[in-house]
């Protein structure tokens, strides 16, 4: 089947919002789960100018939006990892917090759409803990908090939520007027967290979704619960993470090289397997290194608020043209992580690369087709043309590396001699006979761009 046949499978499915993998920002990995609202408006004023005309139109607030936090005088973060309080309403729902949203949220969202973005928002699964303390009513039933909660449900490293009892009555009309509400708002993305898990609560957001009047994207987190045995479930929603948190060092390379290879064969149009953030220029300012410091966060901690210190992306320039290169061939979703009025323009020439978007948004998941002497290939095909796509030689090892690969090895036709463009410049390859030459330093890649002549 063709991709013009595929996405017309998806007329009147939540998989239409998306038929190619979403592009955006999220907040997390520069704000954790304290971004004020003055930072979140620059970088969404940021976001239209640098990366909107590259077709990114995401703009994500991740978790901690409700957090009610006590900030140090002339302070705008807090010196926690997570509040004591959160906003909720009469309902128990969750609020944006006092302390960062003084005058709510609407303000934040209506600039967004007025630049002509999309407003997209963290939920944690479950009910408040503070709306089953306070026992306050569900709205539109008879019920209460205490009633729908499962207080023995509970999320190991955020600790704002119990889980809900999805057999009690209440629990969907909990989710509608939830997801409803943030509908109402003007919400057009949600990315659901602690959930890949909980399949009975991910169809619970589903059905909300479906009901609340909106077209609103889904998003399902985090990578850690997911697994190929809740498949069915978790393509109610438009992407998927398929990794845990991936920040800016090596090790995290390794992560998505293993999650595109497991989850290869569940990718459908419309249904994106998510590589996570691109951790890429100005981390986790919301917690600077004042004190010279050795701090370490918990693995909770870390799942919670983010990894380390204030900084520049630790990641090489030969990792970040390997870990685009991934996001690129995998058609993983693209979510810039760092903050966008100080990054650096190397990362934003990563990210807003025509070639490299031209084969994420082919939507055609690459697949291994050689591996050996460290090097891996592997190839995306289009997905209109089959006499053009993609190769990528990875070089797995820390040394630089000859490639000599045949056309067979690059899993192309042998019968005539394809033309090959190098995406990152400079990298130098020959093909000569039918083998392909090229030096790739550690951890680099040769990313090409093939075709065959008519």
């Amino acid at each position: 089947m063709n991709g013009i046949e595929h996405e017309a499978g998806l007329e009147g499915t939540p998989l239409r919002l998306t038929p190619r993998p979403p592009l955006g920002w999220n907040s997390f990995d520069c704000y954790g789960c304290a971004a004020p609202e003055e930072a979140l408006l620059r970088n969404a004023e940021a976001m239209a100018e640098l990366l909107k005309p590259a077709g990114y139109d995401y703009f994500v607030v991740d978790n901690g939006w409700f957090a009610e936090y006590e900030l140090a005088e002339g302070s705008r973060y807090p010196s926690v990892r997570h509040a004591d309080d959160v906003h909720v309403d009469e309902y128990g729902r969750l609020q944006p917090s006092r302390c960062y949203f003084p005058n709510g949220i609407r303000r934040l969202i209506d600039r967004v759409h007025e630049l002509e973005l999309k407003f997209g928002i963290h939920v944690m699964r479950g009910i408040p803990r503070k709306a089953v303390m306070l026992n306050l009513p569900v709205y539109g039933t008879p019920y209460r908090a205490a009633d729908i909660a499962d207080t023995e449900d509970t999320c190991v490293w955020c600790p704002y939520n119990y889980g809900v009892n999805i057999d009690h009555p209440g629990a969907q009309a909990y989710y509608d007027s939830w997801i409803h509400m943030l509908a109402g708002w003007g919400v057009d993305f949600i990315k659901a967290d602690d959930i890949t898990g909980h399949p009975r609560e991910i169809d619970a957001i589903a059905k909300a979704i479906r009901t609340s009047g909106r077209d609103i994207v889904l998003s399902l987190s985090p990578g850690g619960q997911t697994t190929p045995a809740n498949i069915d479930v978790y393509q109610q929603a438009n992407m998927l993470r398929t990794t845990r948190d991936i920040w800016d060092n090596r090790a995290d390379l390794d992560k998505a090289f293993h999650a595109w290879s497991v989850y290869n064969e569940f990718r459908q149009e419309g249904f994106w397997l998510d590589l996570d953030m691109i951790p890429f220029g100005h981390l986790q300012l919301w917690k600077p290194r004042t004190d010279g410091s050795s701090y370490k966060e918990s693995v909770a901690e870390e799942q919670l608020s983010g990894k380390g210190f204030e900084r520049m992306s630790g990641l090489s320039a030969n990792q970040k043209l390997t870990f685009i290169t991934i996001r690129a061939m995998a058609a993983s979703p693209l979510f810039m992580g760092g903050d966008l009025p100080t990054s650096d323009d190397f990362s934003f020439s990563l990210i807003t690369n025509p070639d490299m978007l031209a084969c994420n948004q082919n939507g055609v998941m690459g697949y291994k087709v050689h591996a050996g002497e460290g090097l891996e290939v592997w190839k995306s095909p289009h997905r209109a043309d089959a006499r053009q796509g993609w190769i990528g030689v990875f070089n797995r090892t820390t040394e630089k590396r000859k490639a000599r690969l045949s056309l067979e090895q690059l899993a192309l036709n042998e019968s005539e001699a394809p033309s090959f463009r190098s995406i990152w410049a400079p990298r130098s390859h020959v093909l000569q006979g039918g083998v392909l030459s090229a030096d790739i330093e550690g951890d680099g890649v040769l990313f090409l761009h093939y075709h065959y002549q008519e």
